[in-house]
């Protein structure tokens, strides 16, 4: 990992959002919703227009504009000279949760208000829709000529993203993977409907409390959009021009639950972390930090704190942390996002803490849980990251700290 580009609710880079998740500032606000009214969300206010005109931004998505700005922010904090790069050997892979729907809202919302005049729809909604749109428009943007796509995975989405980018790199199909995850997921309001449908919309008086794991109050999920892009290239490359090194990528897996539409399956979980773990050829008590999903919602906390509790037992020096009380469930971003707030600990030895805890659900209780206010672990080598998504899918993703 060479190089680092985000957006959240709570920072536009990776010193702004480490910053934040250190000293529990929350990116999540309450904002109008079309028909829903007033609902907790996490927005993200970066510069649409650093990278791209206005007449693409009008003729794009939101997604887009976030996998853009992601993208351009990477490959500036990677220092590879991009002008005498092989763009046919760069790929492109960014996990989504779903894509299409803010456009057409939009559209059928604009029908709706002229007598459903069918000829309103825009003649760039199929571009728009297409899956695989966000890394398309990175790719448009960069003059990227080799592969690209999207991986609809839920929430697992900046996970699988990145785990997709370091299998090409692998096989040697690329030599450069722009990897990670983006939503928009906050700008449609179809959403925040089916959430409230589930019971599982957010909600407090005070927006930047709203979102709360693991907390014996939480009342669901906060939704946010975001990105975070990551520069991936082999080792080789990165020493061979003297890159600076985020971390190695050491082990990952994906399952499947098999078992409930939305209700996770523990067992599934921690068989994929340990999955992840063998592949690393290293052992639960070598991993330093596990970042839960931790969304929130009371099935998904308590399985997953059922799962990490299981998965390392007898692990004394492992601590646990989360990131979704600071920017809510950034969905497709979520798993990227929360991987990079880790990152800095290799170099700081602080473990960020899950923030808005005020009385922890005893079946949530994990040994070494760090909540409401940072740790300062001393040596941190090894973070594994959980993302877990819809369907049941699970991915778990081993970062090491590069030590030359």
């Amino acid at each position: 990992m060479t190089g680092i580009g985000l957006t959240a609710p709570n920072g536009n880079n990776l010193h702004e959002f480490r910053s934040a998740l250190l000293e529990c500032r929350s990116g999540v606000k309450h904002s109008e919703i079309r028909y829903m009214g007033t609902q907790v969300a996490g927005l993200c206010d970066f510069d649409e227009f650093k990278y791209q005109s206005k007449k693409l931004r009008r003729r794009g998505t939101r997604a887009g504009s976030i996998s853009i700005y992601c993208a351009n922010e990477a490959i500036a904090d990677s220092g590879l000279n991009w002008e005498s790069v092989d763009k046919s050997m760069v790929g492109v892979y960014l996990g989504i949760t779903e894509h299409g729907n803010v456009e057409t809202e939009n559209e059928i919302f604009d029908m709706h208000q002229n007598n459903l005049d069918w000829k309103l729809w825009s003649p760039h909604h199929n571009p728009r829709t297409v899956a695989n749109s966000p890394a398309g428009e990175v790719t448009l943007n960069l003059n990227i000529t080799g592969p690209h796509y999207t991986l609809g995975s839920a929430c697992a989405g900046g996970n699988v993203g990145i785990i997709q980018g370091v299998q090409q790199l692998l096989l040697d199909e690329v030599d450069i993977a722009l990897v990670g995850g983006v939503s928009e997921s906050p700008q449609t309001f179809g959403i925040f409907a089916a959430f409230a449908a589930q019971g599982a919309l957010a909600h407090h008086q005070a927006a930047e409390l709203a979102s709360r794991p693991l907390d014996k109050n939480r009342n669901g999920i906060a939704i946010s959009e975001g990105g975070c892009i990551y520069v991936l290239e082999r080792l080789s490359s990165a020493k061979a021009r003297g890159a600076k090194i985020y971390g190695e990528i050491v082990g990952w897996a994906i399952n499947s639950d098999a078992t409930d539409f939305v209700n996770p399956n523990p067992e599934r979980q921690v068989q994929c972390m340990h999955k992840a773990i063998k592949r690393a050829g290293l052992t639960i008590h070598d991993i330093d930090i596990v970042n839960m999903h931790a969304t929130g919602t009371g099935a998904g906390d308590v399985s997953e704190s059922k799962a990490v509790r299981d998965a390392f037992h007898g692990a004394t020096n492992t601590f646990v942390n989360f990131t979704k009380g600071h920017i809510g469930h950034c969905m497709g971003a979520a798993g990227s996002l929360e991987l990079a707030g880790n990152l800095p600990s290799f170099d700081d030895g602080v473990v960020h803490p899950g923030m808005n805890v005020t009385e922890l659900d005893p079946e949530c209780a994990i040994p070494n849980l760090v909540y409401n206010k940072p740790h300062r672990a001393g040596k941190v080598n090894t973070i594994l990251n959980n993302s877990f998504g819809m369907l049941g899918i699970n991915s778990a993703l081993i970062v090491k700290k590069y030590i030359s």
